[in-house]
């Protein structure tokens, strides 16, 4: 019996990383039978059927997980966002970091093509990101020609995983950290503003500290197990200065005295991130009276 990670999964063959040696392995059928389906980040003990092949017998118990992507035990969840093509979105990014938090994830920011900004739209930019900084999120930007490996340095140890649309660069990073892969590129549809999707499969690449995960880019997020009373909980400032309202369970939409409201009000909560807060929450109460 072998223990290894999971890095790559394609056409029902798991591939699992043991130490360097990599072996193609298929989940015995009791996984089926309950219904449990590995997933790309697992930590597997497999049973060696020849040189390179085996059968997956037990999945460790895991400490996270996401559902889109696929992908299991993440130290680091790096939502990437473009500056320009698809253009820069703080509704966006807030919707990502909601997912993030939703599944216990330590988040961070990066925004590439900032090359591709005048100084006047750097200088805007800048002051979105401050928003965040200010939230002690690490937010990095880069352009094509800076020093991708000295970005990497400031990431988490162990499982990193890229999170973000189409187009924004997710395979280019890798292109510069890793060469050999010359993973394809495409270039952005003007008339949707996003790229097409040139990843097709979650897989993790080797990395000093542990691995690197590619992933699809998608542009539906998925909010269904998400309920509108716990989405304040996913703001971290709104869910900070919220436990100061008068109500426990004030959502601070237009219950009385509520503290994040009057935050909102002196500045100490940004506007942009309570609007994208209310416009969600709206959301997510019409979903709810649908069903």
């Amino acid at each position: 019996m072998k223990t290894g990670r999971i890095v790559k999964l394609l056409s029902g063959v798991y591939q699992v990383d043991v130490e360097g040696s990599y072996y193609d392995t298929k989940p015995r059928g009791l996984f089926r039978k309950k219904k449990f389906s590995p997933l790309v980040g697992d930590v597997v003990d497999f049973e060696v059927e020849n040189v390179s092949e085996g059968y997956i017998q037990h999945v460790h118990d895991r400490k996270n997980e996401l559902k889109r992507p696929p992908v299991s035990n993440i130290d680091q969840l790096i939502i990437v966002m473009s500056a320009v093509e698809p253009q820069f979105s703080t509704q966006l990014l807030n919707r990502y970091l909601v997912i993030a938090h939703s599944y216990a994830l330590q988040p961070s920011i990066l925004v590439t093509k900032c090359d591709l900004l005048s100084d006047a739209e750097k200088k805007a930019l800048n002051a979105l990101l401050d928003i965040y900084r200010e939230m002690d999120y690490l937010v990095q930007s880069i352009g094509q020609d800076d020093d991708y490996q000295a970005m990497c340095d400031d990431w988490s140890d162990g499982l990193v995983v890229l999170s973000g649309q189409s187009g924004v660069g997710k395979s280019t990073i890798l292109n510069h950290l890793y060469p050999e892969l010359d993973i394809e590129t495409q270039h952005i549809s003007k008339s949707l503003n996003r790229g097409r999707h040139t990843t097709r499969h979650t897989e993790l690449f080797k990395r000093d500290a542990g691995y690197i995960a590619d992933t699809p880019g998608f542009s539906a997020l998925d909010f269904d197990h998400i309920s509108k009373d716990m989405l304040k909980h996913y703001f971290l400032e709104i869910d900070e200065f919220g436990e100061q309202c008068k109500f426990r369970d004030c959502n601070h939409m237009n219950e009385p005295k509520c503290r994040v409201k009057a935050a909102v009000e002196n500045g100490e909560i940004a506007q942009s991130r309570y609007d994208d807060y209310v416009q969600l929450y709206q959301e997510l109460a019409n979903r709810k009276e649908k069903y």
